[in-house]
């Protein structure tokens, strides 16, 4: 999708924006126990440390990664678009859940010795919120916003 080097940016702080903050109110909901308007609120605090984490994560390292394990499963050209999509969607939360789940641990869970549990749990629990949440709703609806932002991509 995005064709120059300022696409690839807007394209990584749209989808940032989108996947982390949606992320950040499901794991304060965890915690609280269940969701309260409060919650929304309280995810903009997170924000502000975990976006730039995983902006940098994506833009500088696990998005060009994620391209080339997942063109280990499918051809651009040759699959279907869709499936090129998802592949690279699911290869990226792969790569970036365990990534976010381990600064989150490192910096709110206050784990102490038991920081290697505390992160397997908080990664168990991210990962199927993060995949279903990429390839149903994030992915598309940024992806959308996208197209509409820059009509030739």
């Amino acid at each position: 999708m995005p064709k120059t080097k300022f696409q690839e940016v807007v394209f990584t702080i749209m989808m940032v924006f989108v996947m982390v903050y949606a992320m950040i109110i499901y794991n304060i909901a965890l915690n609280k126990g269940g969701m309260t308007n409060e919650v929304f609120l309280l995810a903009f605090h997170e924000l502000v440390i975990m976006g730039p984490i995983a902006f940098i994560l994506d833009f500088f390292l696990f998005g060009f990664l994620s391209k080339k394990i997942a063109f280990g499963f499918v051809t651009p050209g040759k699959d279907a678009q869709i499936m090129i999509v998802l592949a690279i969607s699911a290869v990226t939360v792969c790569l970036m859940c365990p990534s976010m789940s381990l600064a989150a641990t490192l910096l709110f869970k206050h784990a102490g010795k038991d920081i290697i549990a505390v992160w397997v749990e908080t990664t168990a629990l991210n990962f199927p919120m993060a995949l279903c949440w990429q390839i149903f709703f994030a992915g598309p609806l940024v992806r959308k916003i996208f197209r509409m932002m820059f009509k030739e991509a």
